[in-house]
């Protein structure tokens, strides 16, 4: 049965929810599951905007046969070629034969990557700033590449002030039948999701997405359709304020997030005895994660939202230990920066974890490095509580 929403006088949501799907590019946990957005609009011309993933196909195809209601289908603009976006794009040609698709020279060179159906006759290829009118609405397609894959570009309708923005401005969570950002309490339920989404998935493009952003103040924009997560079509201000500060880099708050990996216990009690220091100084807008247990995407949105962090690990064969050497190479590949970070580190037969730290971290941009490193041999003795304590008056100055 199809289940779709109306956006505006003539656009409607026909995208499908997948609750089912535990991991989102199978690597980042979605335990609100993700939806998959795309849109039709109505004219003189029909348009559907990108397509969905093939574990919703069935429902978003009967979603646009109900909004089609006979009609056929004009044009389908490919924003995006990611799977979870294009998987039914064969199944619209098919079911649509005198479709036109829409899209830039890098979209049809994915196309072919994918399917091998003959798009010569169907194929309209655009450039930047390019327009089509399909009757009162005309829209304008501008370039987004690396926001964040090559081939992406949004498309701005004219007529209703509604720009289709691809991944940009998503976020993981299911809609419940929910579209719109002003029929949910975005701050309380959304932002961590969202966060997550961009600091995981586009978070490394922060310079592609300044560009889009740039672009996007030349125009009167009134509602964002992303390609996951609500439609926005109020307050967008906080939602572009928010993609500003992640696409420069910028830390939304001062706090701590604490990062921790602990073999035996040993070191999570001193990363744990640092956080009730903190507390104890006043400081409890904090964080704390093991990462043996924790998805590092929880830890880089974190490490994108707070001004500083704290990285606790044992020696682990003369080397950092495993996980937390992962999170570095995660913070480096996201573009992690403008941070001030601590350090501690346990070794029972020779601490060398924070001196490699310190050169992972000084391959990154613009991090800070306190000189308070705390180093036990073991476990925390009554001796080495003062150097803790130390750090701990250390984090609060710089906070």
């Amino acid at each position: 049965m199809y289940c779709t929403r109306k956006i505006s006088e003539d656009l409607y949501w026909v995208g499908g929810n997948d609750r089912r799907l535990t991991l989102f590019e199978n690597i980042f946990p979605i335990p609100r599951g993700v939806s998959y957005n795309s849109f039709v609009l109505l004219d003189e011309k029909t348009v559907l905007f990108d397509t969905v993933d093939a574990a919703v196909s069935r429902q978003f195809l009967e979603n646009i046969a109900y909004v089609l209601n006979g009609r056929t289908l004009d044009y389908l603009v490919i924003n995006h070629m990611e799977p979870d976006h294009c998987s039914v794009i064969e199944d619209i040609v098919m079911r649509y034969p005198q479709v036109k698709l829409i899209g830039n020279a890098k979209t049809f060179q994915m196309v072919q990557q994918f399917y091998e159906f003959k798009m010569e006759e169907r194929v309209i290829q655009i450039k930047e700033g390019e327009e089509l009118s399909v009757g009162k609405h005309t829209l304008q397609f501008f370039m987004a590449p690396m926001v964040h894959w090559p081939e992406v570009m949004v498309t701005y309708d004219q007529c209703s002030k509604v720009l289709f923005s691809a991944d940009g401005f998503g976020s993981f969570g299911a809609l419940n039948g929910i579209l719109f950002n002003d029929e949910v309490n975005f701050d309380r339920d959304w932002i961590d999701d969202a966060r997550r989404y961009y600091t995981n998935i586009v978070g490394k493009y922060g310079s592609q997405m300044q560009g889009l952003l740039k672009k996007m103040a030349a125009l009167d924009i009134q509602i964002i359709c992303p390609l996951h997560g609500p439609v926005w079509r109020s307050n967008l201000d906080y939602l572009l304020g928010k993609h500003q500060k992640w696409s420069t880099y910028e830390s939304e708050e001062k706090g701590v997030l604490i990062a921790y990996a602990s073999m035996y216990g040993n070191t999570q009690n001193m990363a744990e005895v640092l956080a009730g220091e903190l507390a104890e100084a006043g400081i409890t807008n904090t964080s704390m994660y093991d990462v043996s247990g924790t998805h590092y995407s929880y830890v880089i949105a974190d490490a994108f939202k707070y001004t500083n962090i704290v990285l606790a690990t044992p020696t682990y064969n003369g080397d950092i230990y495993p996980v937390m050497q992962q999170l570095l190479d995660d913070m480096k590949a996201l573009n992690v920066q403008n941070k001030t970070v601590a350090i501690m580190e346990n070794g029972s037969w020779g601490p060398t974890a924070a001196k490699k730290i310190k050169e992972s971290l000084e391959n990154m941009k613009n991090m800070t490095i306190l000189e308070n490193t705390v180093t036990i041999k073991s476990s925390m003795k009554i001796g080495d509580r003062a150097s803790v304590k130390a750090l701990a008056a250390k984090i609060v100055e710089t906070l």
